[in-house]
């Protein structure tokens, strides 16, 4: 395949293939340091070898490496097994939630970030779409902005979804999060607010996904893997939420004269909730 990569792209196939378990000990960006070239090169390599991102070509490079010091199966593996002890669990979660988040930072488009943003700063209300547990991310959103002061709403009814796409207008800014990129529900909310003139954002782990042909901008998650004990993979949330917070940040410090004070004023609104009340006889 090395006719078809770029000359940084060959440094780092030719880098795993030349030693395999010395690199799969590497994160993602201690191999972009190995070869001198960046995070986002190294996770373009691991999808171009058929990898949905570095976690997983680096599993791969462990189990081969195992096959090569033993000839047995491979040893190393993130999946969780039902015998594992909670303590293989922990190490396996916490690394796998680890390489997910440098895989998206490494790969995330920021120039589609601070396009997202700023049509977000001069909306007049943001609409944000998601089912399932992509829902909590987009509630999760919703409730971020709304503590700055943006007018801003999430649906987990996708009737109600379409119902507010249509109110929406040119200026208006639309969101739809779907790691699959496939979900109808969320899908056809996106694709409402599109024709409407909205500006619209697609978070997904599947850049060529039916999702963005109705998005202006495009963000890029990390491609968790799915197994029997990890439906909804906590790594694909994890993913969502990393670009759901660079968004809430960018928006909060373009618009942080009028951010904090509200900011402070719903804490001041809840602080009494939070609180401990005096016991009664």
């Amino acid at each position: 395949m090395a006719p078809t990569m770029t000359r940084s792209m060959q440094l780092v196939a030719e880098a795993v293939a030349g030693d395999p378990a010395g690199c799969a000990q590497l994160t993602v960006t201690a191999l972009a340091e190995r070869t001198g070239t960046s995070e986002a090169t190294v996770v373009r390599t691991s999808r171009l070898l058929g990898y949905p991102g570095y976690r997983d070509l680096r599993l791969a490079l462990a189990g081969l490496a195992a096959q090569q010091e033993s000839g047995a199966a491979p040893a190393v593996t993130a999946d969780i097994a039902v015998d594992d002890p909670i303590s293989d669990v922990v190490a396996k979660l916490a690394l796998d939630e680890q390489q997910t988040l440098a895989d998206t930072a490494a790969a995330i488009d920021t120039g589609q970030v601070e396009a997202a943003v700023a049509a977000m700063v001069a909306a007049r209300r943001v609409d944000v779409y998601g089912v399932g547990a992509s829902g909590l991310v987009s509630q999760d959103l919703a409730q971020k902005l709304l503590r700055i002061g943006l007018i801003a709403h999430t649906h987990a009814d996708p009737h109600l979804a379409v119902t507010n796409a249509v109110q929406l207008r040119a200026g208006d800014v639309a969101i739809a999060i779907t790691h699959s990129g496939r979900t109808v529900d969320v899908i056809e909310p996106l694709r409402v607010a599109f024709e409407r003139g909205a500006t619209t954002i697609a978070i997904t782990g599947r850049p060529d996904a039916e999702v963005t042909q109705y998005a202006d901008h495009v963000l890029t998650t990390s491609t968790a893997r799915e197994s029997e004990l990890r439906p909804a993979a906590m790594s694909s949330r994890t993913s969502q939420l990393l670009v759901v917070d660079c968004l809430f940040i960018g928006v909060a410090q373009r618009t942080y004269e009028t951010a904090a004070p509200a900011l402070s004023a719903s804490y001041e609104a809840l602080a009494h909730r939070h609180s401990p009340r005096p016991r009664t006889r």
